[in-house]
């Protein structure tokens, strides 16, 4: 890759650095791309992070033997002197793709049905370059560095399985801040974040409800569980609009929908599966029981029984006050004032670098990515077969990661 150089002048230099750093960044984000891996098992992923940070005098770890990820922990160590403790500074980035088969025309698209349709491969090129602009400057570091490049956040809470097998100690000292940046449609460059819940948790409801099955043609001897559901499935919509305050927003989509196979059965059961979303822990305890008192309610008047399952798959994201400041006043110091905003309201999509925030006071962040020519109110959003993002915003990310640990670390 690139050389990089040190420097007193931060923002010059690590603007500098990064833009020489560029054009490797792009060709390994490129790269990956071409070859997305999904889920928790990624290892030519793991293999291509391996071999970008060789020689970087880092701490690689690949996690225990039995580990349940392909992850990697690396830790870089400052060696400027500290006069108390030394301390520690977090930077993610997420490394998995999607079951999505790409359908824009790009000479590095993938071909081998997964897609990196959330920006992963920018969040990993990034972080590679954060990296190395900061192993250049270890001898400024009065503290340690510990770069988390983590699968399986797509619904595989890969964050919760790192942090279950010690990256929080990978240094020796748990951190005293976090940061991740995630690539969104927006305009190229600019970095947006908020104090407080930015991203909603995710949440996992299933209802079964159970009756007689019998004839198509008989209905009156049989217990049908399809109208039943049909009403729980209708009733859920309203329940969220009026049990729930609209200052707590709780979003509820029914996604699955299951009964019978043959067209002149009636079904001895039919189930739904539905993701909610919830801003507070407060809405998550009431929707479950709401959600279950409804369910057995409505099929206990149609002669059937329900079965409910409610299942929190990632907490809220929430962004410590501070560490937003932080991260914002870095960026606008390094980038321009113009560059750092404030987010208004949260998002309803979830992340499971909340389990980190869970732990350790720190910020998630996010960078406009749209490429020129590219509307980002009506372009395709993260997760589309034909979403795009722009690499040429990798430099600024790397610098803008980089810049943040330096605020910690550099006395």
């Amino acid at each position: 890759m690139g050389r990089v150089t040190r420097s007193s002048d931060l923002s010059t230099d690590l603007l500098t650095d990064s833009r020489l750093l560029l054009p490797d960044l792009v060709s390994l984000r490129r790269t990956l791309h071409a070859a997305p891996e999904v889920g928790l098992q990624l290892p030519r992923t793991q293999a291509t992070v391996l071999e970008a940070l060789a020689g970087l005098g880092l701490e690689v770890s690949t996690g225990p033997r039995d580990s349940a990820t392909t992850g990697v922990v690396a830790v870089l160590r400052g060696s400027a002197p500290a006069s108390g403790d030394r301390p520690t500074v977090l930077l993610r980035g997420d490394m998995d793709a999607l079951p999505v088969v790409e359908t824009n025309d790009l000479p590095y698209a993938s071909t081998n049905g997964a897609m990196h349709a959330c920006g992963h491969d920018l969040h990993v090129a990034g972080l590679v370059g954060a990296a190395r602009l900061l192993a250049a400057r270890r001898e400024e570091l009065a503290g340690d560095v510990v770069f988390m490049f983590q699968p399986g956040e797509e619904g595989f809470g890969g964050a919760k399985i790192m942090i279950d097998e010690g990256v929080l100690a990978a240094s020796g000292s748990h951190p005293v801040a976090a940061y991740g940046v995630h690539v969104a449609p927006g305009e190229r460059g600019v970095f947006s974040s908020r104090p407080g819940p930015l991203m909603a948790g995710s949440n996992q409801l299933h209802i079964t409800v159970t009756g007689a099955g019998g004839h198509g043609s008989r209905p009156y001897a049989a217990l049908d569980p399809v109208p039943a559901l049909a009403e729980v499935v209708t009733a859920l919509q309203t329940m969220v609009t009026r049990r729930f305050d609209v200052f707590d927003p709780v979003v509820l989509s029914v996604t699955q929908l299951s009964a019978g196979e043959a067209l002149n059965v009636i079904p001895p059961a039919a189930s739904l599966g539905a993701t909610v979303r919830t801003l507070s822990d407060t809405s998550v305890q009431r929707l479950r029981e709401e959600a279950a008192r409804l369910a057995h309610g409505i099929a206990a008047a149609h002669g059937c029984t329900a079965e409910v399952s409610f299942e929190i798959q990632y907490p809220v994201t929430v962004n410590d006050a501070g560490a937003v400041t932080t991260a914002l006043d870095v960026v606008r110091s390094l980038l321009g004032e113009d560059r750092g905003t404030v987010m208004p309201v949260p998002l309803m999509g979830s992340e499971d670098f909340s389990f980190v925030l869970d732990r350790v006071p720190g910020a998630f962040l996010f960078l406009g990515a749209s490429p020129d020519g590219v509307d980002p109110a009506t372009t395709p959003w993260n997760h589309s077969p034909l979403v795009l993002f722009d690499d040429a915003v990798l430099g600024d990310q790397a610098a803008a990661l980089a810049a943040m640990a330096l605020h910690h670390l550099v006395r």
